[in-house]
């Protein structure tokens, strides 16, 4: 999975492409401590409209994100999600759990 990060006006952005899974882990950890290590950013944008699967572990992942988010007192949206995503979402009821963009 190829993930880029970037913040600007108090909102970090992670964006996803490829497969979001176990093999993913490493990465997406790094990239969202180094954004919610942001001091500026109060927001936290996952673009995910690149992610072409994602599997249980990435939801964990998701939820591992969210406590942390609360811990540094940032907020994760899911955005710009594709097709075949938000259905998964959708079935897990995270659209419950996370606010979307």
């Amino acid at each position: 999975m190829d993930v880029h990060t970037e913040s600007s006006n108090g909102k970090a952005s992670i964006r996803l492409k490829g497969r979001f899974d176990f093999t993913a882990h490493r990465v997406f950890k790094q990239a969202y401590e180094a954004v919610l290590g942001d001091k500026e950013a109060n927001e936290v944008e996952l673009d995910m409209s690149a992610v072409e699967y994602l599997d249980s572990s990435a939801l964990g992942m998701l939820l591992i994100l969210r406590d942390r988010a609360k811990e540094t007192t940032k907020t994760v949206t899911l955005g710009s999600c594709s097709t075949p995503v938000k259905e998964v979402l959708r079935v897990a009821n995270f659209d419950k759990l996370f606010a979307t963009a």
